[in-house]
């Protein structure tokens, strides 16, 4: 299994503003995308791949994964059907660094990609980028009423280890209703 290396607190700083690869195919079950990447993703190259962010470990325990994941086996994800992408590509040291203007136009540029690669379903790690991105104020975890292209738009709490409102059993339990779903469509 690979392993990441622990970047210098330089190249940490030096990643302000940098942009990363998504991990995307054609026709996938589901296209996780997270907020932005965080400046040590960026380092490394791979998503979610700061120390304390739980999207490995919940799509583990959600039951998306047989196995616990490294944040270096991201484009391995493609073999079971699931990419990863960004409302923004700008990697910050928070998402609080983001413009409402940086989330609309990455809504509308997430829109465009959603369009060309036909996921069956789209799902948004955070609910407040989420609320601005697509000028839903009042959406709710879960399923959205509207699709995006025709992809099933779900929204999720966002895995970083910042956000205290979820624990990672809480996270595994919503994010098991996604995989249900998905299997039923």
């Amino acid at each position: 299994m690979a392993s990441l290396r622990k970047p210098t607190k330089e190249e940490i700083q030096a990643a302000i503003g940098e942009t990363m690869i998504d991990v995307i195919a054609p026709d996938l079950k589901v296209l996780f995308c997270g907020i932005n990447p965080s400046l040590y993703s960026a380092v490394v190259g791979h998503h979610f791949a700061r120390p304390g962010n739980r999207f490995w470990p919940t799509l583990h325990q959600a039951g998306f994964t047989d196995r616990l994941f490294n944040p270096a086996e991201d484009r391995d994800l493609l073999k079971l059907g699931y990419g990863i992408t960004n409302v923004v590509d700008r990697a910050t040291a928070t998402a609080d660094e983001l413009s409402k203007q940086e989330l609309l136009i990455g809504g509308q540029n997430l829109a465009a990609k959603v369009e060309q690669y036909r996921p069956c379903c789209l799902a948004i790690l955070g609910i407040g980028a989420y609320r601005t991105a697509f000028g839903k104020p009042k959406a709710v975890v879960g399923r959205q009423e509207e699709t995006i292209h025709n992809a099933i738009v779900w929204v999720l709490p966002n895995p970083s280890g910042l956000n205290a409102h979820y624990q990672l059993k809480d996270l595994a339990i919503v994010f098991r209703e996604l995989l249900i779903a998905v299997r039923r469509a």
